[in-house]
This record gives structure tokens, sequence and C-alpha cells, in this order.
């Protein structure tokens, strides 16, 4: 067989099931819109929550740190945006290239062999990876349960990233360790943009979130106990052995959270009501959650309303298997304290001849 024909097998495969990804350029023109193809269009699909990326620009300077944070690529700047973190959530915070990193460091880490963990069936799929490369025994617990008796540790998301829903997470107080992914939420919603979990009042033994989203720049973080940091950083893999934040993103970040305001946060809560109670009035059956994440489940149709607002200048990618089950394909809506009215009217009128 010549080298490459199982390659060509398994993408002719995934050609005959419809799921083929494709990269198509954007070129943003404002926080909402970029060029598309030569055409402008409407972006409802990005998850710059607070409209910041564009903002950032001025301080994207520093350079690559062309190294491990504990070879030769330790910061001023990553021991700055530590120390913001550290500030707004009140414990220590370690600052990593992503939010996957951070993922795979806090559950190789934090879970060692013989515990056992549970981890909600709709996790992210940095959570499963990290999960499935500890030396912990996962058990996949149905979305919003519970936690098992005996375990070490459950994990959670704070906002989900295709339902755009909430847990109670009060009723998963008392695990010995409970872990929110708080990557949809931090900067948008809780007191200080903290997240879903202080919104609720919870305080999770240990927060992922990230820059990447709300605030506008890349990189993420861990927030947990001191003995934690100092786990994470001699024995946390994808800390140790991967370069550094760029200095760019890291000063970037630190911009971000301080343009990330309470005005910022009230107006994309007034956008969510504006486009949820929209999508009421069409009829269409609303999605659960009542934040900035709205997934209009259309099944066998996503792909074809995807394109009808396209024609329209309007991008929304379809979401589709595996991203999510099969029957379960969507439009994921992701608004923007940056969306005008007009935008979002104008979406809902389209979006209405899908429903």
């Amino acid at each position: 067989m010549p080298r490459f024909a199982r390659l060509g097998e398994r993408l002719d495969e995934i050609e005959r099931e419809g799921l083929r990804r494709q990269l198509r350029p954007l070129f943003p023109t404002g926080p909402t819109t970029a060029e598309l193809a030569g055409a402008e269009v409407d972006v409802f699909s990005s998850n710059d929550y607070l409209g910041l990326a564009r903002r950032l620009r001025s301080a994207w300077r520093g350079c690559g740190t062309g190294s491990s944070r504990l070879i030769a690529g330790d910061r001023n700047a990553h021991h700055a945006l530590e120390e913001k973190l550290e500030a707004l959530f009140c414990a220590p915070a370690l600052v990593f290239p992503s939010g996957y990193h951070a993922n795979l460091a806090v559950m190789t880490t934090l879970f060692e062999s013989g515990d056992r963990v549970a981890s909600d069936a709709l996790n992210h799929a940095s959570i499963i990876d990290g999960l499935r490369l500890s030396s912990a025994k996962v058990e996949v617990v149905e979305h919003g349960a519970a936690s098992p008796d005996g375990v070490r540790g459950h994990v959670v998301e704070g906002l989900y990233s295709m339902d755009g829903d909430q847990l109670e997470l009060r009723k998963l107080v008392g695990s010995p360790w409970l872990v929110v992914d708080e990557a949809h939420a931090v900067g948008c919603l809780g007191p200080g943009g903290r997240g879903a979990s202080f919104e609720q009042n919870v305080v999770p033994d240990v927060l992922i979130g990230t820059f990447g989203k709300a605030y506008g720049a890349a990189g993420a973080f861990v927030i947990g106990p001191p003995e934690l940091k100092r786990l994470l950083t001699s024995k946390g893999r994808s800390f140790i052995y991967t370069t550094g934040l760029a200095e760019p993103a890291a000063r970037a970040a630190l911009m971000g959270m301080e343009l990330a305001t309470d005005a910022l946060r009230e107006q994309l809560a007034e956008n969510v009501r504006r486009f949820r109670s929209g999508l009421h009035q069409l009829g269409g059956r609303v999605p659960p959650g009542k934040d900035h994440i709205v997934g209009v489940v259309l099944g066998d149709r996503t792909m074809q309303a995807a394109d009808t607002l396209l024609d329209q200048h309007i991008f929304v990618p379809g979401i589709r298997y595996p991203t999510v089950p099969r029957g379960q394909e969507r439009l994921r809506f992701s608004l923007s304290a940056a969306h005008t009215p007009e935008q979002i009217d104008r979406c809902l009128e389209v979006l209405g001849r899908c429903l």
C-alpha cells in the first residue's frame, strides 16, 4: 500500500459522511464584522464576548519567549499577569499558553493512580483528554448529575460551550476537589467577571480560565491553592515541556483584564436579552440557559440554515458531529457586547426563515 493511501481512505470516509472541515480566512473589519470571500459579514460565532480583541492591538508588543518558562522563557509580563489574577481571585494563579495546556496539566497532575474522578458528560475535549492521560479512573456522569459517592474530584464547566447552560454548582460543593473550567464565563459573568461559579456564590477548589475569549487576547490560567501551583510548576508536563506564553499575548491579556468592565458585561447581558427574547417571538424553541451562548438545534437542517444566513452576510458556521451528538447539530450563536441592536434584529429576521 502506498505510504499515504490509508490517509486518503480516511479522508474519503470523512467526505462521504459530510464531515469535512475547512478553514475560511476571515479578515476582521470591526469587533463583530469581517470580510469573507470579498463580502462583509456580521460575525455571530466569535468568542470575543466583550468585543475587546481589536482594541488590544497596541498591547501586542514584545517577543516570543523562546523556551519553557522554567528554562529561559519566564518574563515579567507573566508575573504581572499572575499578580493581577491573584488580586481578582484571592488565590494563587499560574499562566499557560492555552486552555488545552492548562486542562492537561491540571487533570494529569491533580489526580493520581487509584483516584476516582467524576467528569460531566458534556465536558470539553481538553478536559476529556486530560483525564484520559491521567492515571485516575474516570466516571462519566450524566450532565448535571451530583457527585457519585467516593470520588476524589468532580470536573465540570462553568458555562457549557455548546448548550450555553450553567450547572447548579452548589450541589457539587463538598466533593474533595471541585474543578470548574470557566473558559466561556470568565470576564463575562459573576462579580468582577470571575465566572459562573462566583455568580452562584461558589468558590471552586480549582478554576481554569482563558484570556482568548472575553479578554480578547490569548493564553490561559489556573487558580488554586498554593500547593497546586507549586506542584503544577514541578510536575505539570504541559507547563514544563512547552514554550511559555508569548510576551505580547501576556501584555494583551493584562490590558484585556483592565478593559473588561462592568459596563461591558451589562451591555453583553442586554444584547443576550434582546436576542433570546427575539428568538422566543419567532416561535422557535428557546435554548436553555440565560447567557451569551445560544445553541439553536436544527439537526440535519443545520448546514442549510448556515448557508442561508451566510447568503445574507451573517456568519454562523454549523456545529456538527462529533462536536455534538448526531441529531443535535446546531447553529451556535455567540453574542458580544459589541453587537448592535440592528445586527441582532437583522440576524433574527434571517434566522426566522430557517425555523
